[in-house]
């Protein structure tokens, strides 16, 4: 109840700043297109074999385990074959048969890695590096705005990011309210 409470007095104060920036995002060739969805069982695997081929893939984010820098149904992200793997990276990782997450390297202690999402505030998941399927490359945001993953601005962000651990907690709250 409480929580519910400082939610609606966060969103009551911050209201008018949230319709002032509230994006619109229009495509006047939605109407026409017709989306399909397939579940991320029979449709990550596929896109696993097309990277494992040297190839690169686009692929919508799904889920709220990376906020804040990437959206449900929002965001997507460019995968691509990968030759190195650092701590910050973010990758498509099998954690187990037919399971895929799409999260961030916390730790790398020889072959086996350790991941989070950055809206995560607990709970890691650990995998190998013959696990990993594909390295993000590019965000691409609505409209088409690309961020190169080796973007020195985004680097120090989520370098900023992984150190507010303690306190990631209040600040995906804030938010989640503002959004």
């Amino acid at each position: 109840m409480l929580k519910a409470l400082i939610t609606r007095f966060v969103r009551l104060l911050l209201s008018p700043w949230r319709r002032s920036k509230r994006r619109r995002y229009a495509d006047p060739e939605a109407k026409t297109l017709q989306h399909r969805e397939l579940p991320n069982e029979q449709y990550l695997p596929v896109v696993a074999r097309y990277i494992a081929a040297g190839e690169s893939a686009v692929i919508s984010v799904k889920g709220f385990s990376m906020r804040p820098f990437l959206e449900h149904c929002r965001d997507k992200v460019k995968l691509s074959p990968w030759t190195e793997l650092h701590v910050g990276d973010a990758i498509l990782a099998e954690i187990s048969q037919g399971h895929f997450v799409l999260h961030r390297i916390i730790a790398i202690d020889g072959h086996r890695l350790t991941l989070m999402g950055d809206g995560n505030v607990r709970g890691v998941e650990h995998c190998t590096l013959a696990d990993v399927r594909g390295l993000v490359t590019q965000y691409i945001r609505p409209g088409g705005h690309v961020i190169m993953a080796s973007d020195p601005q985004l680097c120090r962000k989520i370098r900023c990011w992984r150190r507010l651990l303690p306190i990631r907690r209040l600040l995906l709250f804030i938010y989640k309210a503002t959004i």
